[in-house]
């Protein structure tokens, strides 16, 4: 045979192999993400569903959905084990602290809180590109 006509084949195995590694890499990591689940730890199922484990079995969680509303769930139904804060900010919307910068106060002292700053042009340009021309007509 012609190496010209081995080569696809050669690819195609290269390939089928190269996905197939990447494929046990993330089961793999999928399975220590779900050892690592313990009581108290804050889940996200495969269906998008936020909940507390409560239990960790060999093959299944007891998940808390709800206070006092108890769930059994297969370990591969879990799609994400989330940190306390991460879960905190999706589930309940309680923000985290804001870290205080190092460098003092930022450039935008001058607004009030919910008070919406334009970004998109500094102060003279927009003052000036959205006025009127002085004989009454406008640029736009």
């Amino acid at each position: 045979m012609n190496p010209v006509q081995i080569l696809p084949f050669v690819l195609i195995i290269g390939v089928m192999l190269l996905m197939t590694r990447s494929a046990k890499n993330r089961q793999r990591q999928a399975t220590q993400m779900r050892d690592q689940m313990a009581s108290g730890s804050g889940v996200r199922t495969i269906g998008g569903m936020y909940a507390v484990v409560k239990e960790v079995h060999e093959d299944t969680v007891l998940l808390e959905l709800a206070d006092g509303v108890h769930a059994h769930f297969a370990k591969n139904a879990i799609a994400a084990v989330l940190d306390q804060a991460e879960y905190d900010r999706i589930v309940h919307g309680i923000e985290p602290a804001p870290e205080l910068e190092a460098q003092g106060a930022d450039d935008s002292e001058d607004a009030k809180p919910g008070e919406a700053v334009d970004l998109s042009k500094s102060a003279g340009e927009a003052a000036t590109a959205d006025a009127p021309e002085t004989d009454g007509t406008d640029k736009k």
